[in-house]
């Protein structure tokens, strides 16, 4: 099944544009999922500028590189977290930060959001990826006791905040692809159909399925894509490296940072975890997903120059296996 192959550009944002296309071009990638940080795309001048979305689309091309999708994963934060606080202000452009009053800040990432999605139109693309926040994830840890009606509320929240939002990707012809990720209102499987009852299933609202967020959580991230498969809008390759086994690594880390030997686990160049990575390109096979495939490269501990383009030798022997259908054809041709 041929899938175009991307670099997800997030973890590259210290870099400009215009070399991280040159990088993923020299290392063969078909395109990018361009962050909506750094100098990598504006939204603000997306909308405002009629040059600035033909430039990029320019530059891309000049590479021989495409885009099927952009991601708004630090302003998307903001839409519903509670606390706001100093570490959103760290990600958040200062006119979406403003003076910092929480509700003012969440009002702005939403209307920034909206225009993501009519950013993502001109561009040409028809998937925004992104998280959401969480009002309730502060509670995850459930002491003191968390009534159900708080957990309540925080689901009405969501759906509060984001259906004006995905009325615009509704009119614009775009979709909304949630990584489910700890610190979002869907982090695990059973946060992911609540989510999505919580806005009534609508089709402008999907996600974007990381496997390395299900193996450290041990959720099993191939059953995850045959139960959500109609709501598989886009696909990054993240691994993850588990190290829980000496009775002093937490699965929750311990407030260490990333690379940090003493944490229960890491992201890890892809191929070098503890995702079944056939397993889920076989299943990605059989729910017929035939979008993008994103390298997210986030290795601590390894030289980001190596792991990318190791990362997509990995993944392009991946996404060489067969679908059922082919493999059945070709074991049995008579021609």
């Amino acid at each position: 099944m041929a899938r175009p192959i991307t670099l997800f550009t997030g973890q590259w944002a210290d870099l400009p544009f215009e070399e991280v296309c040159k990088l993923a071009a020299g290392w063969g990638y078909d395109g990018l999922e361009i962050a909506c940080w750094g100098d990598h795309f504006e939204v603000d001048r997306a909308l405002a500028d009629d040059s600035y979305v033909p430039r990029r689309l320019e530059i891309l091309a000049e590479h021989g590189l495409k885009v099927w999708a952009i991601s708004n994963h630090l302003v998307g934060q903001a839409v519903c977290d509670h606390p706001i606080d100093e570490r959103h202000e760290a990600i958040l452009p200062a006119r979406i930060w403003g003076d910092g009053e929480p509700e003012g800040v969440r009002r702005r990432a939403a209307e920034e959001i909206k225009d993501t999605a009519r950013a993502a139109a001109k561009l040409g693309v028809d998937t925004v990826v992104g998280f959401t926040g969480s009002s309730i994830w502060h509670t995850v840890a459930m002491f003191p006791p968390v009534p159900p009606a708080m957990i309540d509320r925080g689901y009405a929240d969501f759906a509060d905040r984001w259906n004006p939002i995905l009325d615009v990707f509704d009119e614009v012809g775009v979709r909304f692809a949630l990584e489910v990720h700890p610190s979002e209102i869907a982090y695990d499987y059973w946060t992911t159909v609540r989510t999505l009852e919580a806005v009534g299933h609508r089709p402008a609202f999907g996600l974007n399925w990381d496997p390395s967020h299900f193996v450290w959580q041990e959720l099993d991230p191939v059953n995850f894509l045959f139960d959500f498969r109609d709501r598989i809008y886009h696909v990054d390759c993240k691994d993850t490296k588990v190290r829980t086994g000496d009775g002093r690594r937490g699965r929750l880390s311990s407030h260490l940072p990333w690379g940090d030997l003493r944490r229960g686990w890491d992201f890890i160049s892809t191929g070098r975890g503890d995702v079944p990575w056939e397993d889920c390109f076989r299943a990605l096979n059989a729910i017929g997903y035939d979008g993008p495939i994103s390298v997210e490269w986030e290795d601590a501990g390894m030289d980001r120059l190596q792991g990318a383009p190791q990362s997509l030798e990995h993944v392009r022997a991946l996404a060489a296996i067969e679908p059922p259908d082919a493999a059945f054809d070709a074991a049995f041709s008579t021609d």
